[in-house]
């Protein structure tokens, strides 16, 4: 099958050449978006949207039909795969996700068992299949999942946590059995991104969001060594295409090294680290991906403008970078400043990738 028309991103995260920098956003179909809002309350609820694969293709082309973006990311949510494993994923008004039904026993534990993402997931591997038709080889589709250890921090927490402490005594006191959730999920997380990319997904982003909040020496063995195993075990193609696995954690600055070595096409940054710094790191070993702080955004198209250059002359010329937030992008964002956003990165970021300024 053919790559898309627009199909920079799929370059940039394999080193290959480019004409501009290209862009998506994190959470890009989101409630900074008025015809979100309105398909959403449509829907009736958050999970009934990701639980529709029409909705769902709706609010995934919505940010494409408004901006210049170069690539559309499959509009879920990462707490789909422990909802599949039985623990009752429900959304509390104004207190996020929670579970009816998380870890706390140890027979709950070595009762867990990976879902079959073709039944229990079935709904958003139809809806890759949904968004991919109706893209029509315009720009690639991205797929998705949590990490192990971030899925882990909900399914033991229970919903959302500021110190992670039933989590973080498990990894202390009962390694045994964090490392039996964290093996279970990383067998249903390998499942699940290979159903989406034989589903359509050209693309596929692992999103760590608590990896960073581990010590050094558990960051590798609870975290990185998950993903690690999921890469090992994913379609790296398909439909005779490469498929490039970005790996994003954020806080992960530490790491970037052993994040670059963990077989990825690319690493994802968030905005506490200077993204040249992270290039001279890593080296040409992988693409890079980032790292706008999404705060920027409030500042005005000027402020915008000039904080999207300050990333990408940091960067530098050549290829292998694709511009995007250092985090998901806040509901708050007034949906102007997105506009300015792409409009200068496709403009400015063209000097960068002339043949004579390649170096």
């Amino acid at each position: 099958m053919a790559r898309p028309r627009n199909d920079r991103f799929l370059r940039a995260l394999l080193r290959e050449p480019v004409d501009y920098t290209p862009l998506w956003l994190m959470r890009q179909a989101g409630r900074y978006l008025p015809e979100y809002c309105e398909t959403r309350k449509r829907a009736g609820s958050f999970l009934a949207l990701c639980k529709s694969p029409q909705l769902a293709c709706e609010v995934t082309l919505q940010p494409l039909a408004r901006y210049d973006l170069d690539a559309a990311i499959l509009f879920s949510d990462i707490l789909t795969v422990p909802d599949a494993m039985g623990l009752g994923l429900y959304f509390a008004e104004g207190e996020g996700p929670k579970f009816e039904r998380p870890l706390r026993e140890e027979w709950e534990i070595r009762n867990l068992a990976v879902p079959d993402p073709n039944v229990e997931l079935r709904y958003v591997i139809d809806a890759v299949a949904e968004i991919r038709r109706a893209l029509d080889g315009s720009v690639p589709l991205i797929g998705f999942s949590g990490s192990p250890y971030t899925l882990a921090c909900y399914m033991i927490e229970g919903g959302a946590s500021d110190d992670f402490r039933r989590i973080k005594t498990m990894l202390y006191s009962r390694p045994d059995l964090l490392h039996h959730v964290l093996d279970v999920t990383a067998q249903a997380v390998t499942a699940y991104l290979n159903a989406q990319i034989e589903a359509g997904a050209q693309a596929v982003q692992i999103f760590d969001t608590w990896g960073g909040s581990l010590s050094h020496a558990a960051y590798r063995e609870f975290s990185l060594a998950y993903m690690t195993k999921i890469i090992a075990g994913l379609k790296r193609s398909h439909d005779g295409e490469r498929i490039p696995v970005i790996v994003f954690t954020k806080g992960g600055g530490l790491w970037l090294e052993d994040i670059a070595a963990s077989g990825c096409d690319a690493v994802g940054l968030d905005w506490s680290i200077d993204i040249g710094q992270a290039r001279a790191r890593v080296g040409s070993k992988v693409a890079l991906q980032g790292n706008l702080d999404p705060s920027v955004l409030f500042g005005g198209s000027e402020v915008v403008a000039r904080e999207a250059r300050r990333v990408l002359d940091s960067f530098g010329p050549g290829s292998g970078h694709v511009f995007n937030l250092g985090h998901g992008i806040s509901q708050f964002t007034p949906p102007e400043a997105v506009t300015a956003l792409v409009e200068t990165v496709h403009a400015a970021s063209r000097a960068a990738h002339r043949p004579e300024s390649k170096g």
